[in-house]
Order: structure tokens, then C-alpha cells, then sequence
């Protein structure tokens, strides 16, 4: 009598057959999502940092064609999903740490030495290591600390522009509950009804050759106070809240980013839109899962799609940023911020959640997020700096104390 063992071959599950339409739809929404959730938070910071608003209206559009040309360039190369993004952490630095020594023109040398040190951090390991080195908890409070003056800005301005606002915030409530992805997008139309109501009714006109999409080149000018006070605090929480994490979440999707490659290119296209007034472009993190997960498509391989279709958009949208900027400019005052701040609410939520959840650190990460909230400015430089500093210095301070060795018993 013979026994004949059989092995049976786990059967794969087929790929069901799905269009190109679907991941093309999956990157028109990336771009909406990514360009109406937070293009406010970069018109307030931008113009923060003293740039006008044709400035303004030039980097919004610089940022917009530089990360899009980023997709273009990874996606297709890499078939992969590589979504970029602007610096939405960045932006809400800027806004919260306001106008530095030399003005517009050295916020442009800061911008332009963060892409370098992005550049850098793809080519010398060392960098990368000391920005992973720096605690979650320290990173995430200083973030949190810059955010929160700019998430107050909707009930401030309840005070100054109660007819605008007020639509503005209970739109945005009631999209949180049933449509959150769409709920700023919704709150700026309401913005611009009710702007477009205030210009109407005061009979003012709006300025269409502002609304011609430009770019306006400043110089750079180089400051100690601003490579302290803004490049260096803008390249760690662009790294921080976007490039690392962004990185782990293609990971946890099934992709490795050429992290080289990707650095190059974010950093380089940082520097080249610095001038135009872009103030950094990096991994998209939040939005990237839109592009990257099995809703865009079912085969991993064909999620570049996506991506390639996301910079495709920006393309496009980045020709709506100076009619974006002439409609702010025109808007009650209050309006921009209210739109900002609440675009960054949940932000501030993960940021403090990060933050304060690990006991441990909880003193110093509660003492770097009061510096960052503070704003204040010692020797020209923000509190973002200030903020890093004290929370590493009373980190190391109130480590506990090193156990002794107990001694082998005889």
C-alpha cells in the first residue's frame, strides 16, 4: 500500500480589474484635499513673515508647481505613490513667529538654507540621525505651541467680524460630523460668500490684473536671526511633522521611499521656490494615505497613478493662487484666520496628544509647548528656538537619575 502526499499552492487572490479612472479620481482628490485644507494657514504665514500679497500670491504658487513637479518626477520613476506637500507645520511657524531682522528678504535666506539642510539630510546620515534623536514629545510640544495662537484666531475674531465668522465656524462643525475631509474647503466658500456680501455691500472693486497668476523674485539676504530663528526651527518640524512621518506611513502601506532620492528632490525644490517665496515642500503625511492606500487602487503597483495625477492638479490650482490672495486681501478682517486656525485644530490636537502622553517627559514637554505659545522674541530670535532649547535643556535636566549597580552578594 502506497500513501501519496499532495501539497496544494495557496491560491492568490486576483487583482480585480479596476479602470485608470479610479486612482485618477483618488489624485484629483489628494490635490483638493491637500490645497483647500491648508493654503490659508500658508497665506498667513507668509504674510506673517512681511511678504505682500503679490509675494504671497508668488510663493503659494511657487510651492504649488514645485511639489508638483516633485510627483512628476518620483511617482513615475519609483512607481510609487511619492506625494508631496507643502510645509503646512512650517507655515503655521512662520505665522506664529512673525517678522524677523532684515524683513521678506531673509525670511527668503531661511527658506532657501532649510532645502539645503533637506538636501543634506538625504546625503549625510549624521543629520538625520540627530533630527530623529530630538524626543517626539519635545518636537510635538513646540509644535503645538506655535499652533495655538493661530487656533485661537476663530474666537478672536468673533469679536471683529462676528457676520463672517460665525457662518465660517458652524460650517465647519457641522462638515466635521459628516463630510470632515471637505469641512475647510466648505468653511472658506462660506469665507468668500461672506467676502464677496462685504464687497458687494461697501461697493469696493477688486483688482483683476492681481489676480494674473506671477511670480516675484526677491533676493535673499542672509541674517544670523533669521537662520536661528526661522531656518533651523523650520527644516526640524518640517522633518519632524512631515518627512519622518510621512515616510511611515508609505511604510505601513507596503512602501519604502527612496529617502535619498526623495530629500534631493524636496530640498532642491525648496531652494529654487525660495526666491518666488515657497517656503518648503516635503512627504506629504496625512494626505499621502489618499493616494497611497488600497482605496486609490487595488494593485500596489498602479498607485503611482495617483500621485502623478496629485502633482497634475497643483499644476492647475497653482494658477488660482493670485485670485486666492486678491480675495483674501478684500475679506473682513478675521476672515483668513478663522479659516486657518480651524484647518489646524486636529493638528494641534495630535501635536499636544504627542506631546503630554509620555509621563515621563510631560514637565519638559509642558514647559517647550508655553515657550512656543509665548512668542517671544530674545536677541531677534522667535520662540520656536527658544522653545526646542529650554524643553531639551530641562529634558536633560530632570532625567532621572542613574540606579546604582547593586554589588554580587559574597
Amino acid at each position: 500500500m502506497s500513501t501519496t502526499t499532495s501539497t496544494t499552492t495557496p491560491a492568490v487572490e486576483p487583482v480585480p480589474e479596476v479602470g485608470i479612472g479610479q486612482p485618477i479620481g483618488a489624485g484629483i482628490v489628494t490635490a483638493l484635499v491637500g490645497f483647500t485644507s491648508s493654503f490659508a494657514v500658508v497665506l498667513a504665514g507668509l504674510t506673517a513673515m512681511g511678504a505682500t500679497a503679490g509675494q504671497a500670491a508668488s510663493g503659494l504658487l511657487a510651492i504649488c508647481v514645485t511639489q508638483a513637479v516633485g510627483m512628476l518626477l518620483l511617482s513615475p520613476r519609483y512607481r510609487m505613490p511619492i506625494t508631496l506637500a507643502w510645509s503646512t507645520p512650517g507655515a503655521a511657524l512662520l505665522a506664529g513667529t512673525g517678522a524677523v531682522a532684515g524683513g521678506w528678504a531673509a525670511a527668503v535666506g531661511a527658506f532657501a538654507v532649510a532645502g539645503i539642510l533637506i538636501v543634506l539630510t538625504g546625503f549625510w546620515q549624521r543629520l538625520g540621525a540627530l533630527i530623529a534623536a530630538i524626543p517626539v514629545e519635545i518636537a510635538q510640544a513646540m509644535l503645538a505651541g506655535v499652533l495655538l495662537p493661530l487656533c485661537l484666531a476663530p474666537v478672536k475674531s468673533l469679536t471683529v467680524s462676528p457676520a463672517v465668522v460665525i457662518p465660517v465656524i458652524v460650517t465647519w462643525l457641522v462638515l466635521q460630523k459628516f463630510a470632515a475631509r471637505w469641512a475647510v474647503l466648505a468653511a472658506f466658500a462660506v469665507a468668500a460668500i461672506g467676502a464677496g456680501i462685504d464687497i458687494a455691500v461697501s461697493h469696493r472693486s477688486l483688482d483683476a490684473s492681481a489676480m494674473i497668476p506671477r511670480i516675484e523674485l526677491t533676493v535673499p539676504h542672509w541674517s544670523w536671526q533669521a537662520m536661528i530663528g526661522v531656518a533651523i526651527p523650520l527644516y526640524i518640524v518640517t522633518m519632524a511633522a512631515q518627512n519622518i512621518p510621512g515616510t511611515a506611513v508609505m511604510s505601513s502601506l507596503g512602501y519604502r521611499v527612496p529617502w535619498r532620492a526623495a530629500m534631493t528632490v524636496t530640498g532642491l525644490g525648496t531652494v529654487l521656490g525660495a526666491a518666488a517665496g515657497g517656503h518648503a515642500i516635503n512627504l506629504a503625511a496625512i494626505s499621502a494615505a489618499l493616494s497611497a492606500s488600497p482605496s486609490a487602487h487595488p494593485d500596489p503597483k498602479r498607485r503611482w497613478i495617483a500621485a502623478t495625477t496629485a502633482g497634475v492638479v497643483y499644476l492647475l490650482l497653482a494658477l488660482a493662487s493670485g485670485a486666492l490672495v486678491t480675495l483674501v486681501a478684500a475679506a473682513p478682517k478675521g476672515a483668513l484666520e478663522t479659516v486657518a486656525g480651524l484647518a489646524l485644530i486636529a493638528t494641534l490636537a495630535s501635536a499636544l496628544t504627542a506631546a503630554l502622553t509620555p509621563a515621563d517627559n510631560r514637565t519638559s514637554a509642558a514647559l517647550t509647548f508655553l515657550v512656543a505659545a509665548s512668542g517671544v522674541t530674545l536677541l531677534g530670535i522667535g520662540a520656536a528656538f527658544w522653545a526646542l532649547a529650554a524643553g531639551l535643556v530641562a529634558r536633560w535636566l530632570l532625567r532621572p537619575a542613574p540606579q546604582p549597580t547593586p554589588e554580587p552578594a559574597p
